[in-house]
């Protein structure tokens, strides 16, 4: 549960007494300078286990291009863990938190907390995927968010689906980190814009 909640904390809002979950809007640069790493990758397997009393979807990627390295050598593959799923007879769903498809392609924002797991910043507004097609540079798109979205005041905000060429992606990525003077970054987020 610690795990979970960490995460959570970092990038969510749980309202009190409320069903849902509300999220701090992450904009695209704060996605780019806030992950601890950004894949194009695609989905090899995937299986759900319990970290403690958390359960996780993990979803094996083979990285396919490393748009933003942290300073450290990129790997082949890694393990993504998704909050909730389904295991030993229980399922768990967590609003917000994006399900991925084995076999398609998709860029991920990522981020490796202390303990070494690694997940998808912001829950589904990390991820893109990549629509197939032939093209040398195929259109990734991510749908608006499904959970309650609060800009850096607190205030409930509209999310907007994002459609963009993987060259346009590429760009984004390469002149923010070259703005923000590094491609290595911190934390997830702010709570409430804190």
């Amino acid at each position: 549960m610690r795990s979970l909640s960490k995460f959570l904390s970092l990038v969510a809002v749980l309202g009190a007494g409320a069903s849902g979950t509300s999220l701090q809007q992450l904009s695209m640069d704060d996605l780019i300078q806030e992950s601890t790493g950004i894949v194009r990758a695609s989905v090899v397997s995937s299986r759900s286990a319990f970290v403690g009393r958390d359960l996780y979807t993990y979803y094996t990627v083979q990285v396919l291009e490393d748009l933003k390295n942290s300073g450290q050598p990129s790997a082949k593959q890694i393990d993504v863990a998704v909050p909730g799923g389904a295991a030993k007879g229980l399922r768990t769903v967590v609003p917000g938190a994006p399900s991925l498809t084995v076999g398609q392609e998709y860029v991920i924002f990522l981020w490796t907390s202390k303990s070494g797991l690694t997940q998808v910043i912001g829950l589904s507004q990390g991820l893109f995927a990549e629509q197939a097609s032939d093209s040398s540079n195929p259109t990734l798109t991510r749908p608006a968010a499904e959970a309650a979205l609060l800009d850096r005041n607190g205030k409930v905000v509209q999310d907007q689906p994002v459609s963009m060429k993987l060259s346009e992606m590429r760009a984004r990525v390469k002149a923010t980190l070259a703005r923000s003077g590094s491609g290595k970054s911190g934390a997830p987020g702010k709570v409430n814009g804190q």
